[in-house]
Parts: C-alpha cells; structure tokens; sequence
C-alpha cells in the first residue's frame, strides 16, 4: 500500500514512484535527479489517482516543453462528438494535455470519457463548470458551492485544473487604480471579479485555499494557478494587475508546497516579443521556479485568423527562456469555437514552437529527429523525409500535388536541385541540363 498520497509527498519522502520511473526514461534524466526536481516543485507530475489511462509527463525544469489543448462546447455549439474528434486529433499528434473548457449544460459525462481513454493529461477549470453543474446564476452560487465543483471534476480523475486564487481583493485595487485598455480577459477572472464585486466577497479560492488544497491533495491533483489579470492586448502588459496577482500566485504557490500539492503557475497572455524573456524570468524567481504554463504569447494584436502564428512566435520565445508548457492558439481565436481543422493548426503551431524552445534549451535528444531530417534530405529520400515530419500527410500532399520529371527531387528546383548536383559531383558524376537523360 502506498504510504504517500502525492508524487510531491512521495518525493519529500525519498520515495522514486512509477509515474517518476516512467518520466525519467521519456526525459533521459536519472530517476534519483527528477525526484529531487519533483520534491523541490521545480517539475510537476500531474497524474490525477482515477485517471488510470494515463501516461505521465513532466512539466518543468529540464523537461521537454509541453503543449495544451483546450477544446469543450459551447452554448452555441453543443457537439461533443466534434469534440472528441478533437480529442482523437490531439492525441495522434502527441498532445501531452488536453483541457476540457465546457462552460454549458452538464459536462461530466464528457469528461469522464476524456479521462478514461485519453493517455494526455486531462485540465479543467472548476469555474467554467460552475454554474451548469450547480444549476445556479452566478449570483446565487456560494463559496462552497465552488468547492464542490472541485472536488467533483477531482473525482472524476481530472490531472490538473486551473484555479484563480490570485485575484484577490488586493489585486484587484492594482488592477482598478491602473486602468487597462482591455479590462481583464480571462474568462474564469472576469466571473470570479464579477462575483467579488456584486456580493462584495473575498475571492472565494482564495479565501478558502486550504479547502481547496485538502481537496487536490487527496486525489494528487496538480493547481494550475490561474492568471486572472493577464494582459489582453500588448499595451496592457507587464502592467500593476498582472505583477500583483503574480506576487500573490508566489505566496500561493509555497502555501500549496507546505501540503504537497503540486503547483503550475500560469502566465499572459499578450505581450510585445521584447517583454517576453524578462517576463519569464520575473515569473521563475517571484514562483520560486514553479513551472511556468503560459497562453501564447501573442506577440501581435492584430492577425486574428493567424493567431496560431501569433502565439507560435511568442510561445517560441517564452520557452525558449524559461517557459515549460505552452498552451496552443488556433487561428479561430478570437472569432469562434475552433472546428477540427482549427485544431490541427493550432496543435501543429504550438509543436513547432515547443520543439523549437527544446533545442535552443539543449534538451536532451532534441535535435534527433532534425538530425534525421537533414539525413533524409541529404539523400534525397522523400519516405524517410516524410516519416520523421510533424505532419507527414501535408508534406506528402504538398510533394506530390506537382508532376515532377526527375523522381528524386520536387517541382521547386527540378534538376537543379543543390543537393541532387552536390551529390553528383562529390560522387565523381558529370552534371548535365541540356541532355535528356
């Protein structure tokens, strides 16, 4: 019988657990190396003791950058079929979480199918949920109902969840006395905000911390603490609002250490590219070096459509210099609940910039399959070129929409490809253009 009930307990304790065991081959770190990263929270293992599909993943210090994707319905769009479509697309694209942000009618039966065949990390936040599953106007719901929210989505064996504790009343005054172009953006925030304002109310996860923490204890799930105040646009950035609920989330973070509960921290949002890298650091010393989730950055407020790229650039950026997990953007975003397509887009975006941070972080085998790719093309062996991409299907669909007249190379260059006519001469061949061959 385990004699732990979290994997940060079992850390403190000495104690190397499965899910670590499992973690430290994917990350080619030494088990003994990431216990003690574990028992630090410098890297969380988000593994939910009901979520018994899972394949545990690190999210931290010397860890792989992680990538999110948030799906769920709507009150416009209500189909749960589409969205497991996108779960299924997120999954084959080696997603390591997927967060199921529902926010109409009752969504547990979803999310107890998410969880039973999904191998990713399943997040969720409490709040959306609230008042579908309470059945109650904002208004009407009291801070314990919250609590129950959160015990029902940990019992249902959900790895993490996203809880706004740090828009507290304190807070708050930062954010009224520095006047903001976009207000707050943060769809749990503004709920929390609005609740706090009409009942005149302490936030209730925070007032309740504890609580909730006893409650993530008991099933080891990870708080994602939630960045209520994160910029909605460039110019709202690194302003009063966003450093004050930072400076709380650091407090909150050790608080949720004291007991065991592991802890990520969440991060804007909109910010200009030269903001990124002093935010990253700000975030890793205020947090204690909790591992960082962050939404983006999007670098630009003006590419809706392309906000894939948007955040790409900026998520590219972000861990690149500190960030661990980034959490994808379609290019719905901002226009309307993403389709399947959309998903691939943002999961595709969001991988590239995660790989990319990778090697200029020096991870561990980053650049295999790069190495692998520049063999493949050195060779000119479009199968093997296709096998190690991101997207194989796309780069064939590309390759072949053109009839090409020499099988080796592609419609780009055609016999005057540079690698075809290096590998010629340096194999002693004569290269030719006016002779049919």
């Amino acid at each position: 019988m385990k004699n732990y009930k979290t994997q940060m307990e079992a850390a403190k304790l000495g104690i190397i657990t499965p899910e670590m065991e499992t973690v430290a081959k994917k990350e080619y770190i030494p088990a003994e190396e990431l216990r003690e990263l574990v028992a630090r929270g410098e890297v969380a293992i988000p593994c939910n003791i009901n979520h018994k599909s899972i394949s545990p993943e690190g999210i931290g210090s010397r860890m792989r950058t992680k990538i999110n994707v948030n799906l769920g319905i709507s009150g416009d769009v209500k189909d749960y079929e589409i969205e497991m479509k996108k779960v299924d697309m997120a999954i084959s694209f080696g997603a390591e979480a997927i967060m199921d942000l529902s926010n109409y009618g009752k969504t547990n039966e979803f999310r107890k199918r998410l969880v039973e065949r999904s191998p990713a990390m399943i997040g969720t936040v409490p709040m959306y949920d609230a008042i579908g599953y309470l059945d109650k106007d904002l208004l009407e719901i009291t801070a314990k109902d919250f609590l129950k929210v959160v015990r029902a989505h940990a019992e249902e064996g959900v790895d993490f969840m996203t809880i706004h504790a740090g828009i507290n009343r304190r807070a708050v005054e930062a954010f009224m006395r520095d006047k903001r172009k976009m207000n707050i953006v943060s769809r749990g925030g503004s709920l929390l905000f609005a609740w706090m304002m009409m009942t005149g109310n302490e936030n209730p996860f925070y007032e309740y911390y504890d609580e909730v923490l006893d409650i993530l204890q008991e099933y080891d799930v990870t708080i994602s603490l939630g960045d209520a105040l994160r910029p909605g646009c460039i110019d709202d950035s690194t302003d009063a609002g966003q450093i004050a609920e930072l400076i709380e989330l650091g407090a909150l973070t050790e608080r949720a250490w004291a007991k065991n509960v592991q802890v990520m921290v969440e991060g804007p949002g909109h910010m200009a590219m030269n903001e990124i890298a002093a935010n990253m650091k700000l975030q890793k010393r205020i947090c204690h070096n909790a591992p960082f989730y962050v939404l983006g950055p999007l670098v630009t407020d003006i590419a809706p459509g392309y906000d894939h790229i948007t955040s790409a650039i900026g998520g590219a950026i972000a861990a690149a210099n500190g960030a661990d997990f980034l959490c994808y953007v379609t290019p719905a975003e901002h226009l309307r609940l993403p389709d399947v397509d959309d998903v691939k887009e943002g999961i595709i975006a969001s991988r590239i910039a995660a790989h990319a941070a990778d090697i200029a972080k020096g991870i561990p085998h980053a650049t295999d399959a790069d190495n692998e790719m520049a063999a493949a093309r050195h060779a000119l062996d479009w199968e093997a070129m296709f096998k190690v991409a991101i997207d194989p299907e796309k780069a064939r669909r590309y390759y072949e929409s053109t009839p090409i007249a020499e099988r080796h190379t592609c419609s780009m260059c055609g016999k005057m490809c540079a690698v075809r006519t290096t590998n010629m001469i340096l194999n002693g061949e004569k290269v030719e253009f006016c002779t049919e061959k």
